[in-house]
Formats: structure tokens, C-alpha cells, sequence
């Protein structure tokens, strides 16, 4: 299929976008951050096109549904969405030191979904559990969230590094290096408007969800291991909202609590698609 063999594309894009940014943190050379925007906005531009094919190609085969129905396509989404808001950041910020710790993400979630069994990979009809028009409202929602949490992961991470590098003193090659990250001020506004839109968006999904619940199984909460997970990183990041707003928490407290919340948020999307629940047919 078309779309297949461009998203095998997109995964390479991605690759060498990620090792120019890295490139560019490490020489210093314009050229570099450039090659990689360049890239990252060919992956993006031909990941969307994928995408539409996709989905034309599913109505087609008669089928007429989204590419966002099983663990590959949810993965291919996931991508989509870290690389756009991540090139949003560089636009508003103009740094492409941010990319060097972001599109790895975007990577990995491209090549692990090339790993999916070949059959996840094609148009499939969907399962009645699916269909219904609930569908893409909830799974945009909490996959851009996602992508959100992902960012400010990325961004933690930076700030975390640059202000243990900022204490040292000496030693030239990281000095060098930490010039190129932004300063921990600008990292803890951006986790912090990360997180937040991050946190409504994953909200919107719960809720969406919930009234898709009642629909395809007559309850709006079932204690599902996918919805107890979703709540709880949604709590993660509420208290790291609330402790920044009531208690001015800022940089490394709310970085910490980010890293924890992403390390949630993985085990949301990923581990408790192994556990037995409603929503084991997204392996």
C-alpha cells in the first residue's frame, strides 16, 4: 500500500531530522538546525498525506474509517502530533535545540510501529466496539494530550540537564554545549504551557470516552485498567498544576513531577493494553 511504504519514509525522515538537531547542539552550525526543520516539516507534511491516503483507501475498500483504529495507526497519530506541536515550539520560540530532545519521540514511535504485526498494518474493518462516531473525537483528544506530555517529557528533560550543567564549572566542552539549550526560565514556562494543554485536552478525551462508554457498554465508568490509568495520570499532572498555581511550585519540582506524568502516560498507552479489559484489542 501506498501509505505504508510513506510511512516507512517518514520513519527514516525522522531519523536524520533527530541526528541534525543533535548535529547542531553539538557544532554549533546553523546549517544543521536547519537541515533538520527542513526535514521535520518534509516527515510531517508527507506523514499527513500518508494519513489522508489511508483514509481515503479505507472507504475505497468499503470499510470508511479514520487511521485511528488499532495500536499501529494510534502510534502513526502519536508521531504526527509530537513532530506538529514540536515545530509549533520551534516556530514561537526559535530554538531547534528543542528538537534534539523531542524528535527522538517522534522516532521511535514510527519505528516501533513498523514492528506491529504486518496485519495491524493494513485497512481492517472496525470492531462494533468502534464504530461509532465517537471515535475520532476521543481518540484526537487523548493523543494530542499525549503528544503534549511527550513535549514537556522532552523539555524536562533539557531543563533538567541544564540546570545540573549550569552548577559546574570548568569544564568547556559542556559549557559549550549548554549554551545551545534555553534557559531554565524559558524550559519551566514551556513544560508548564505543555502540561496545560496537555491536561485539557486529556480531560476532553476522558470525557468523550466516557459518554462513548455508555454508549457501546451501557456504563459511563467501569474501572477499566485503561481508564483507571488515564485518571490517574490526569491526577499526576492536576497536582502539578495545582502545586504550581497554589503553592509556586516551579523548575525542578514541576520537571520531576513531568517525568513521572510521561512515565504514566506510557504505561496508560502501553502496558495496560496487556492487561485483560475492554480495551485489550488496542495490542
Amino acid at each position: 500500500m501506498t501509505n505504508t511504504f510513506i510511512l516507512s519514509g517518514v520513519t527514516f525522515v525522522y531519523l536524520f531530522a533527530t541526528l541534525f538537531y543533535v548535529l547542531r547542539m553539538l557544532r554549533g552550525r546553523e546549517f544543521w538546525g536547519r537541515t533538520a526543520t527542513f526535514l521535520s516539516l518534509a516527515g510531517l507534511t508527507a506523514q499527513t498525506l500518508a494519513l489522508a491516503l489511508r483514509w481515503k483507501e479505507s472507504y475505497l475498500l468499503g470499510i470508511g474509517h479514520a487511521p485511528l483504529s488499532n495500536f499501529y495507526e494510534s502510534l502513526i497519530f502519536l508521531a504526527w502530533a509530537v513532530v506538529l506541536l514540536y515545530l509549533i515550539v520551534e516556530w514561537r520560540t526559535r530554538s531547534r535545540s528543542l528538537g534534539a530532545f523531542t524528535l527522538p519521540a517522534a522516532f521511535i514511535a514510527m519505528a516501533y510501529a513498523s514492528f506491529s504485526p504486518d496485519v495491524n498494518s493494513r485497512i481492517q474493518p472496525l470492531i462494533p466496539a468502534l464504530q461509532s462516531n465517537w471515535l475520532v473525537s476521543h481518540v484526537v483528544t487523548c493523543f494530542l494530550g499525549y503528544a503534549c506530555f511527550t513535549v514537556a517529557f522532552g523539555f524536562s528533560v533539557m531543563y533538567l540537564l541544564k540546570e545540573r550543567q549550569d552548577g559546574q564549572k570548568g569544564d568547556e566542552q559542556r559549557q559549550t554545549f549548554v549554551t545551545f539549550i534555553p534557559s531554565v526560565e524559558i524550559l519551566d514556562e514551556l513544560i508548564y504551557q505543555s502540561v496545560v494543554l496537555g491536561f485539557i485536552l486529556l480531560g476532553l478525551g476522558i470525557i468523550t470516552g466516557s459518554v462513548w462508554a455508555h454508549n457501546a457498554w451501557g456504563a459511563y465508568w467501569s474501572w477499566d485498567p485503561k481508564e483507571t490509568w488515564s485518571l490517574i495520570t490526569w491526577l499526576i499532572y492536576a497536582l502539578m498544576l495545582h502545586a504550581r498555581l497554589v503553592r509556586g511550585w516551579r523548575g525542578r519540582r514541576t520537571a520531576v513531577i513531568a517525568v513521572i506524568g510521561f512515565a504514566s502516560m506510557l504505561f496508560t498507552y502501553l502496558g495496560v493494553n496487556y492487561l485483560p479489559g475492554l480495551h485489550s484489542y488496542l495490542k
